[in-house]
């Protein structure tokens, strides 16, 4: 047999559509082995989101070929899809394939030829197969692809296309696949999760999708990927707000505090808009997590400028902060704005906003201790005798319990924060 080391840079959407890959090569008789070891194929599933992603996937190229000078390594993704000419030239790579590519990986691996389609030209989403995860109790489904934003800072819309949505039967349905294989939690992923079913022949939405799945109660736990705040509207909260699968825990993209930075960003929102929103959000979901995206130095961002960010991180209920330093993005508007702010100071601002999310994310722990919490147990450490696991508000809790407990949902009682995982505590039988 054939081994086959397959690594994931970025999204949940790159990682979903690394673990079909892997399925597609279990299927046709290889062996799926980890990137740290010797294999025949290498394939590299690429980001390339800032430049640092880039220089990370032409580092994994170098090492797969040191790992095995005789292997066939393949460049795939968003890297691949937007500047495939630069890894073309790389001598460590042998061939290059785009996103659209990835659903015939099997055919042009074993052809070796390097091919990157339009994928501005694609109108409808062929949905990856995947019945099994890396992870055996939560797994990752896709139930959209690219985007139509064009933000002033991301490339992404040029790596995706446009959005499209997979139809609802078919998300339904892996779901179902999944769930039928053992999962019991499920992550619904996409480019622009917000914008599902705006383009099918009978448009929907996502609070329609969500809404059919906790119905039919399709799996045990749904979790939903990262929503532009703009698209979390008040049917969508109450959903959330009564369904028993669905987990209180939202991801939103606010990027900057500062109106005059959003609007230079082209997002469709205010500070004030947002302000608004967390306060529903939390009034009607009072201890759901609330994590949200922050971006430190975009282009002609004045010290008031950031603070003004800060003042606003500062006051929300955020549970916890993605920080990016800016990364200036050769094909974005925003690499071509005046007044890119020096690294140093994009350095410092970023460490301050990351300095703020750790003191977020201990007072939502602390707001958490002494509660009672549902816990998808998802380890048994046979040493220690500890389960680890992930409560539905997006938290990992360690305690005592048994290997049978494994890819269960438990209830355990919060003790004390943890030291390896964010909480610890006991399991209430």
């Amino acid at each position: 047999m054939k081994r086959v080391a397959i690594t994931t840079l970025g999204c949940k959407t790159n990682q979903f559509e690394s673990a079909a890959m892997g399925e597609q090569f279990t299927k046709a008789g290889y062996t799926i082995v980890p990137f740290t070891e010797q294999a025949d194929i290498y394939v590299i599933n690429s980001c390339t989101v800032t430049a640092r992603t880039d220089a990370e996937t032409r580092r994994l190229a170098r090492r797969a070929r040191r790992l095995n000078p005789d292997a066939r390594i393949v460049a795939t993704g968003c890297y691949a899809q937007v500047a495939p000419e630069e890894l073309e030239q790389l001598p460590e790579v042998d061939s290059v394939l785009g996103n659209r590519e990835k659903q015939d990986i099997i055919a042009l691996v074993e052809t070796g030829e390097s091919r990157v389609s339009d994928i501005n030209a694609e109108r409808v989403v062929e949905p990856l197969a995947l019945s099994s995860f890396a992870e055996h109790t939560r797994a990752f489904l896709q139930a959209q692809n690219g985007c139509d934003s064009f933000c002033a800072y991301c490339i992404v819309p040029y790596a995706r296309g446009r959005s499209r949505s997979v139809p609802m039967n078919d998300v339904v349905q892996g779901i179902r696949n999944l769930a039928a294989n053992g999962y019991r939690e499920v992550v619904l992923t996409g480019i622009h999760l917000g914008a599902y079913g705006l383009d099918l022949p009978i448009p929907t939405s996502l609070t329609d999708l969500l809404w059919r799945i906790d119905t039919e109660r399709v799996v045990e736990r749904l979790r939903i990927g990262s929503v532009e705040p703009n698209e979390v509207g008040g049917e969508l909260l109450a959903l959330m707000a009564r369904s028993e699968i669905i987990c209180p825990h939202l991801h939103l993209p606010l990027q900057s505090g500062s109106d005059t930075v959003l609007e230079r960003m082209g997002r469709r929102y205010t500070a004030n808009f947002f302000r608004e929103l967390t306060a529903r959000i939390t009034a009607v979901l009072p201890n759901t997590f609330i994590g949200a995206d922050v971006i430190a130095g975009f282009p002609g961002e004045t010290e008031a400028e950031f603070s003004e960010t800060v003042c606003l991180v500062e006051e929300l209920p955020f549970s916890d902060l993605h920080v990016f330093p800016y990364s200036r993005r050769p094909g974005t508007k925003a690499a071509h704005l005046p007044d890119q702010v020096a690294d140093s100071v994009i350095k410092e601002r970023a460490e301050r906003l990351r300095n703020i999310a750790a003191a977020k994310k201990r007072a939502f722990l602390t707001r958490n201790l002494g509660k009672e919490l549902r816990v998808l147990v998802q380890g048994h450490d046979a040493r220690s005798g500890l389960c680890r696991g992930l409560t539905r508000n997006y938290l990992t809790v360690a305690f005592a319990g048994e290997k049978e407990m494994v890819n269960r949902e438990v209830v355990v009682r919060v003790k004390e924060m943890g030291t390896t995982t964010d909480l610890a505590g006991v399991s209430v039988v």
